[in-house]
């Protein structure tokens, strides 16, 4: 039987995965994964683009059949494609770095023998990805002392992977990516997000603080596509409250490549995680920030 995926590679070293069965059984054993892969920047985006390709295929088989529940609240979902994206790298890792710790957003954990973690979304914008929207994609980061040191992102719909890190340049499709371009935040297209029920209350308060200042502002569904957004130029800054590592740590890694700032600022009663262009970093911190 043919494999459900036919792997190639980009000019950069990336894989490049195509679909060319749908047999959902099957779907386990494909892979993009190199036996040997030796270097961590190659094995990311390859994890990152098996599980974008895996949530994908599953999404377009069973459409609005695919099982789902939630979690806190309507919006805050998960399915059978994240469980199933995130079971898929676990078991990669398994056999690729098997001293190395996980921790998946769907409850993956295995303790760090050699003092590195990788850090899993297998679908990060679930919402999104359940109802057929394009802003969502496959992410992971490898953690060292608490801090990512690389980040790789699949966004499936175009078939783009960003990775990079802090020992890795970071690239777009292997190709390399430019320095981000510094800008106050009264310039910035800022990526935010704020949970409906938070209006009204001290929190809502700290995020009108620095929103207010910000030229426009964008609430798309997905931190780490906003951030890849900020690495490609297209948006400036992210801020959000109460964001979980496997949220911050891959869209951190490659921003901070690229020469932006990451920080984590108390407001509120809430940890708010802001990256982006230096400057607009600063100035929302800043406003942040409680006094």
């Amino acid at each position: 039987m043919a494999p459900p995926f036919d792997t190639t590679r980009t000019p950069g070293g990336h894989p490049r995965v195509t679909v060319v069965s749908s047999g959902l059984a099957n779907l386990p054993r494909v892979s993009a994964v190199p036996d040997d892969v030796q270097a961590d920047e190659v094995l990311a985006a390859a994890l990152v683009t098996e599980a974008a390709a895996l949530a994908q295929l599953m999404r377009r088989e069973r459409g609005a059949d695919l099982d789902r529940d939630t979690k806190s609240g309507v919006s805050d979902i998960v399915t059978a494609a994240d469980h199933a994206a995130e079971a898929l790298v676990v078991e990669r890792l398994a056999a690729l770095r098997p001293d190395d710790g996980v921790l998946g957003e769907e409850g993956a954990s295995r303790p760090s023998r050699s003092g590195r973690t990788w850090v899993l979304d297998p679908v990060d914008g679930t919402y999104n990805f359940a109802q057929g929207l394009d802003w969502w994609c496959s992410a992971a980061a490898l953690e060292v002392d608490g801090e990512p040191v690389l980040g790789a992102v699949r966004h499936d719909g175009s078939a783009t992977t960003w990775v990079g890190g802090r020992d890795v340049a970071p690239t777009r499709n292997g190709e390399p990516l430019a320095p981000l371009v510094d800008r106050p935040l009264a310039q910035a297209c800022v990526a935010t997000y704020l949970h409906p029920p938070w209006i009204g209350t001290e929190v809502a308060a700290a995020f009108a603080r620095f929103a207010a200042r910000a030229a426009t502002l964008r609430m798309l569904g997905s931190g780490t596509m906003d951030a890849m957004a900020v690495a490609d130029g297209r948006v400036h800054l992210v801020c959000q409250h109460t964001v979980p590592p496997w949220d911050w740590m891959p869209g951190a890694a490659v921003v901070r490549a690229l020469g932006g700032e990451v920080r984590h600022v108390e407001a509120a009663g809430r940890t708010w995680y802001v990256a982006g262009v230096p400057t607009a970093v600063a100035e929302a911190a800043d406003l942040l920030a409680d006094r």
